[in-house]
């Protein structure tokens, strides 16, 4: 007993030392390699065994379905003359004509006995059913009556319960008096009969369609009784159209595969035995290689532990060129660590901490001061872009690594990390007042130019501050609403800083919550056109109407557009739209008279899209529009970049016959020289000159400056916000071409055009 136990505990021993060895780990590897790759050539083998089973049978099918079209044919053809012959029989129609049954059945006995044929019958003309079929009932005669009244002669019947190939034979005398029918079962018997003439047992049934678990023309395979069966349907010609029928034909699969066992076998065994093979030399080669790796695998087991291990070169061979490059790569892998251990958390660039770094910074300042304030900066250069457009990038990665280090001078006791592109942070364990000092500091300190690479550069900056932990719970939630603070600071001007409000948060979410609705507005049907007037004072009556987008929110109602155009600018959805309102402008447009033109506000989005001539031409064919009926507006704005580009696109417009005007003139660039590169259609003077009209005496004479330019250079004008008489009679004796306010209407939907152009036809002003 103690000999058994002691020889157990040997051999379990030695089965964990076997396990624990290269050796094993080898044979079982490449054992394991030739048992899958035998199992996949043997499932392949299958696989590809089975296919061709079964397209064989499909083969089969396809041909005994042929013969059974063939076979039915001949039957049907066989019926069909013999009831010729009896239809065109005198005595036979003398007997249908007076009705005469026991000649008519003599007649078809006759004949059925002649053709061999099993069943005759003779329907007449007032559905009178002469001859017998067992089991017919009086609703199927009525149906094969109907059937024969429609015209169908030919085809499978299904009466008491069997099936039938019938055809029939009209009998006319000279009028149709009858029907000669004559049917052959179409039993399981007779069916296998028919598939006996195919080279595979195939097991042929005629079934109804209706209810039917396979469609006509399909081939299913389904399990039934533990065998594969394969089936194959198809439509028969069907005597009565509202009981079609369908021809199985089914086929063991099962049955067929039984045929290539003894390969498949074969396959196994030699499989087998290969794999035996394979583990045995495996086993031999692998104990060879074992012993040196050993020593390998035991320095490789050191090092993961993170101790340092080299290995002995005892050899030249490869396994001693292995422990060599061994030895080098461990000093190379820890020479890297360190790298790598810096770089995950520091900005290549600068040298700075990255954005991983700063936020475990504020995890540990967070879990560290235990309520106690510390303010997190962070900052963004204002126009870096155009450093690099102009500069290059080399010289903005240079002035970023100056901009690092004036921020570290600044701010000696924060920490500073660069968050990405042109963003920097900023820590410091700070109050209110303090932080308030510091950002006024910061804002200073970058805004003194930097001398790089030979460039005088002069930046700035703006900043958003928060608090914590009040401002954010976590560094995911402090840096978000100090992003949001930094984009107020950019939305009132740059070169400042903000801190944190909770109502910015607010705002975030709710224009979050707009851009979401700004994006189904359009394919709602939320978005409409009003219509404002432009007055000739010239012409005395309304010479063209311009196109104001409105919003009809199915929650807040009219949403402004000076909200929902500016979102839609920087989201990208203005080019869109702005698409949308043009055919829609056009299409309306299209339906006034042909004196009154329609003008259309192009964004700058929308202007600078490669897409708007297209659009433009896409708007005029499918409304019909004349093109000279359609006036752009485009803003000075356009002139500030590219000035060549923007003239360019002018004139390609221009070249479609459509008409351009300058909105807003005198607010922006106002610049004389794009109005002499370029011969704007119109020039739109800005309603703040206009509002000045009553107030202020310059602005008559600057009124006066523009229209006396504009008439010189035979460019028409509009004033913009015109809200009183006293202000039309300035505009009136200074030039002023067309008029365009709330004295004469605000913006109204297209429906109320009509209304408005016949209220004031009706009330002309007085020249």
């Amino acid at each position: 007993m103690k000999g058994a136990t002691a020889l157990t505990g040997l051999w379990q021993r030695w089965v964990w030392r076997l396990q624990s060895t290269l050796t094993l780990r080898m044979t079982l590897f490449y054992g394991a390699l030739f048992v899958g790759v035998s199992m996949l050539a043997l499932y392949g083998t299958r696989m590809a065994i089975e296919t061709y089973a079964e397209k064989s049978i499909r083969r089969e099918m396809a041909v005994g379905s042929a013969l059974f079209d063939r076979i039915a044919a001949m039957q049907v053809s066989q019926m069909a003359q013999a009831g010729n012959v009896l239809a065109s029989d005198f005595g036979f129609r003398e007997a249908v004509g007076t009705s005469d049954a026991p000649t008519i059945i003599s007649a078809l006995e006759s004949l059925q006995g002649r053709f061999d044929l099993q069943h005759a019958l003779f329907v007449g003309v007032d559905g009178t059913v002469v001859g017998h079929v067992p089991g017919m009932s009086v609703g199927e005669k009525n149906q094969l009556f109907d059937a024969l009244d429609m015209g169908r002669e030919r085809g499978v019947a299904h009466w008491g319960g069997e099936n039938y190939m019938v055809a029939a034979s009209p009998v006319r005398a000279p009028i149709l008096t009858g029907w000669v029918i004559f049917a052959r079962t179409m039993g399981p018997a007779d069916l296998r009969q028919i598939a006996r003439l195919s080279s595979i047992d195939l097991h042929p049934r005629i079934l109804p369609q209706t209810g039917s678990d396979i469609g006509a023309g399909t081939v299913k395979e389904v399990a039934r009784n533990g065998e594969r069966i394969l089936m194959q349907a198809r439509s028969v010609p069907t005597l009565v159209e509202s009981a079609p029928q369908i021809l199985v034909l089914e086929y063991s699969l099962t049955r067929a595969l039984r045929d290539y066992a003894p390969i498949l076998w074969a396959l196994l065994g030699f499989g087998a035995l290969g794999a035996v093979l394979a583990i045995a030399g495996t086993f031999v080669a692998s104990r060879r290689l074992a012993r040196p790796i050993v020593a390998l695998e035991a320095a490789a087991r050191k090092v993961s532990a993170g101790q340092h291990a080299e290995v002995a070169v005892e050899t030249r061979d490869e396994i001693g060129q292995l422990a060599r490059s061994f030895n080098r790569m461990v000093n190379a892998v820890e020479e890297r660590e360190r790298q790598i251990a810096h770089m995950a958390f520091h900005d290549s660039l600068t040298g700075l901490p990255n954005r991983t770094l700063l936020r475990e910074q504020i995890a540990l300042a967070l879990s560290r001061h235990g309520g106690a304030n510390f303010a997190i900066f962070c900052l963004d250069l204002d126009n870096f872009k155009s450093v690099n457009d102009t500069l290059g990038h080399p010289t903005g990665d240079a002035l970023l690594c100056e901009v690092a280090t004036r921020l570290g001078e600044t701010c000696p006791q924060g920490f500073v990390a660069r968050l990405g592109g042109d963003e920097f942070a900023v820590i410091l364990p700070d109050g209110s007042g303090s932080a308030d000092q510091t950002g006024r500091a910061l804002v200073k300190a970058l805004a003194q130019p930097f001398d790089v690479n030979g460039h005088r550069i002069v930046t700035g900056t703006s900043i958003g501050i928060v608090f914590a932990p009040q401002d954010g719970r976590d560094a995911t939630e402090l840096l978000k609403n100090a992003d949001l603070a930094l984009h107020r600071a950019k939305d009132d001007g740059k070169g400042s800083h903000r801190f944190f409000e909770s109502a910015m948060d607010a705002e975030a979410q709710a224009r979050r919550a707009m851009e979401i609705d700004l994006h189904d507005a359009l394919r709602k049907g939320e978005l409409e056109l009003y219509f404002q007037p432009l007055f000739g004072l010239s012409q005395n009556r309304v010479t063209a109407f311009e196109a104001l987008l409105r919003w009809n929110h199915p929650e807040h109602g009219m949403v402004s557009p000076v909200q929902f155009i500016p979102l839609a600018e920087e989201t990208g959805l203005i080019v869109p739209i702005g698409e949308w309102a043009l055919h829609e402008a056009c299409r309306i447009a299209a339906t006034w008279t042909d004196d009154i033109r329609i003008a259309v506000n192009i964004s700058p989005v929308q202007f600078r899209s490669s897409t708007l001539n297209s659009i433009v031409l896409q708007a005029l064919a499918r409304s019909g529009l004349a093109p000279n009926r359609l006036e752009l507006e485009i803003t000075e704005s356009l002139f500030i970049d590219n000035v060549e580009a923007t003239l360019g696109s002018l004139h390609s417009l221009r070249a479609l016959g459509v008409r351009i005007a300058l909105d807003d003139f005198g607010t922006g660039y106002s610049s004389l020289s794009y109005l002499r590169s370029f011969p704007f259609d119109k020039l739109k003077i800005d309603r703040s000159f206009i509002i000045d009209l009553l107030e202020h005496d310059g602005a008559t004479a600057i009124i006066r400056a523009i229209t006396t330019l504009a008439d010189a250079l035979g460019i028409e004008t509009t004033a913009e916000g015109v809200e009183s008489s006293e202000q039309l009679e300035i505009l009136r004796a200074e030039g002023c071409n067309q008029i365009q306010g709330y004295f004469f209407s605000r913006p109204i939907p297209a429906g109320q055009v009509a209304a408005l152009l016949e209220k004031l036809s009706g009330d002309r002003l007085a020249a």
